[in-house]
């Protein structure tokens, strides 16, 4: 074997490769890491159009994963889209019996920009468990509205915070824009405020953040360095050009 550092996408295939295990496998690339993927959806869609999804049968999920476990030595893992919670759970257990202290960052993906609705809510029923074998979770402000219908956000960050770490992505937020959060030992907060005035809008860039977050952690960086640098990596990412499917480059950021 050589002397990759591996950590893992699980997550849907993206044809303009501006979201999804492409790009996430982008950054995993622009931090140094061999990333290696498991697909769970073939998806129909371009950066501006979203129209169908195929998933990919549980069964050939997992063995997915489990070919890959037993290969490589895989300590830190990106949860995209999945075709139920409840087969999130199953990858979940899965990931956690290979390897109790793996790093699991989970993007709770509930709806393409394009207005695709991946989960219905019949999905939930089992929300909680896979959030509680997670490491992070890094739902936005559109997502949090849905996780819990009958929570408001702070109800919804409240519940979530109680069983994993939250990274609250601040992108369609409307009082403080591009403003992140982050919870954890379910009382403490962190604001990532942004560092640029203003962004390029790209797609995918959900993804990106979430796959920077589980590189930096695959790097062993202290956690909120790792949350800091997810969020100005994502904003180079943003500003890379004009247009909705942006580049990949990695630039070093001294942390305050």
């Amino acid at each position: 074997m050589n002397n990759h550092q591996y950590i893992l996408t699980i997550a849907g295939l993206d044809p303009s490769s501006g979201a999804g295990l492409t790009s996430d496998l982008k950054t995993f690339d622009a931090h140094g890491l061999y990333g290696l993927s498991v697909c769970t959806a073939i998806t129909v869609q371009n950066d501006i159009d979203f129209k169908h999804c195929v998933w990919t049968d549980e069964e050939i999920i997992l063995a997915q994963i489990a070919c890959l476990l037993d290969r490589f030595s895989i300590n830190t893992v990106k949860i995209g889209i999945v075709p139920s919670w409840k087969i999130a759970l199953s990858i979940v257990i899965l990931l956690k019996k290979h390897n109790p202290e793996i790093t699991i960052v989970l993007d709770p993906v509930l709806k393409a920009t394009a207005g695709f609705t991946f989960h219905s809510n019949d999905d939930y029923s089992v929300f909680e468990q896979v959030i509680s074998h997670c490491s992070y979770i890094t739902p936005n402000y559109e997502e949090l509205k849905a996780i819990f219908p009958d929570k408001n956000i702070d109800q919804t960050i409240e519940a979530l915070a109680e069983l994993t770490n939250v990274y609250v992505k601040g992108g369609h937020r409307l009082d403080k824009p591009g403003w992140d959060e982050l919870y954890y030992n379910k009382i403490v907060k962190m604001n990532i405020p942004p560092a640029v005035d203003n962004v390029y809008q790209k797609h995918g860039s959900g993804c990106v953040l979430s796959s920077a977050l589980a590189a930096n952690l695959a790097l062993s960086i202290p956690m909120e360095d790792a949350c800091k640098n997810a969020k100005y990596y994502t904003e180079q990412f943003l500003n890379s050009n004009k247009t909705l499917l942006g580049t990949h480059s990695f630039k070093a950021r001294k942390n305050d």
